[in-house]
């Protein structure tokens, strides 16, 4: 295990993690439920750092590796929902309206998500946010794999 990439690796997922709530609490970008599932593996990823680095279990490197994937392949999903590309899930959103009564139809749209994960809120260079997060997360479980390969500091 190589000390310098789990620090890299576990301090990038914490940028991350961080600029994902800068978005929400500065920038007002309400995250959907998809935003949410993949902030958990970040979270993950930086435990595991921290735990590898006190300890020099390589086990936890493996776990950051295996949650900076997880959250990648999450952001390109989320990004493909975006797209239009892959059906989202039903609880975040929008779809054909039929075989429901108006009162049903109430009721859905009062308890239904404020933000839904279908609907880009904000992109730069032509990717939304999940669409970078799938990208950033995909290099971060670069790092962690050359992490694990490698030995010494």
């Amino acid at each position: 295990m190589n000390r310098r990439w789990v620090a890299l690796a576990s301090l990038g997922s914490l940028t991350l993690l961080c600029g994902a709530f800068l978005f929400e609490y500065i920038g007002g970008l309400a995250p959907c439920k998809m935003c949410i599932w993949q902030r958990w593996p970040h979270v993950i990823a930086v435990c595991a750092g921290v735990i590898a680095l006190l300890s020099a279990a390589r086990l936890f490197v493996l776990v950051g590796g295996l949650s900076a994937l997880a959250t990648a392949l999450v952001g390109f999903y989320h990004a493909g929902v975006e797209q239009g590309w892959f059906e989202g899930p039903g609880t975040c959103t929008s779809g054909p309206i039929d075989g429901i009564s108006a009162e049903d139809l109430l009721n859905a749209i009062l308890e239904a998500p404020v933000v839904r994960c279908d609907e880009i809120a904000w992109s730069m260079m032509g990717l939304s946010m999940a669409g970078w997060n799938g990208v950033l997360s995909l290099g971060l479980a670069v790092l962690w794999y050359v992490a694990w390969q490698r030995r010494g500091v």
